[in-house]
């Protein structure tokens, strides 16, 4: 039997192995795109970005909320989703004194991952999500993706940049 989780050095924004994959990562409830790993999800996949834009701007149903998922299409079974998981953005100028991760926020966001990859029958492939310009806990985030991934016998790869 194959692990349900795997950590390797690679680049998310390239998933590899068998079958539909979901991308997953974390953005933040106020429409920022320009930092982190979206910079390398962007450049590779445009329309993630386009569709990430217009959705932040009000120009998709879906309301832009923490905890809300969009699916965004980028290749014949290969889905971004945008995870809404972080209150505000960092900023090197003002420490906050809470980081921006709303861990409720990533729980309730891995749960709609969890219910399209089963829909989809793919696999799930992210950076260590909030971890980075979140602020996050990698402990805290690994419970979260168990309980909400792993638990349903979800195939997760997590990567790690060389």
């Amino acid at each position: 039997m194959t692990p349900l989780l795997r950590l390797v050095q690679g680049d998310a924004t390239q998933p590899v192995g068998p079958g539909p994959k979901v991308i997953v990562h974390l953005c933040n409830d106020v429409g920022a795109w320009g930092k982190g790993f979206v910079l390398a999800l962007g450049h590779r996949y445009p329309a993630a970005r386009q569709q990430y834009r217009a959705w932040a701007q009000g120009h998709d149903a879906l309301p832009f909320a923490l905890g809300q998922v969009q699916f965004v299409t980028v290749q014949p079974y290969l889905h971004v989703a945008h995870l809404i998981g972080q209150h505000g953005i960092a900023r090197k100028d003002r420490k906050p004194q809470e980081p921006p991760i709303r861990y409720e926020a990533v729980r309730e966001g891995l749960g709609r991952v969890r219910d399209f990859a089963q829909q989809q029958q793919a696999s799930i492939h992210m950076p260590r999500i909030g971890t980075g310009l979140a602020g996050g806990d990698w402990t805290v985030i690994l419970g979260l993706i168990e309980a909400e991934l792993l638990a349903a016998d979800l195939q997760v790869t997590v990567y790690d940049l060389p």
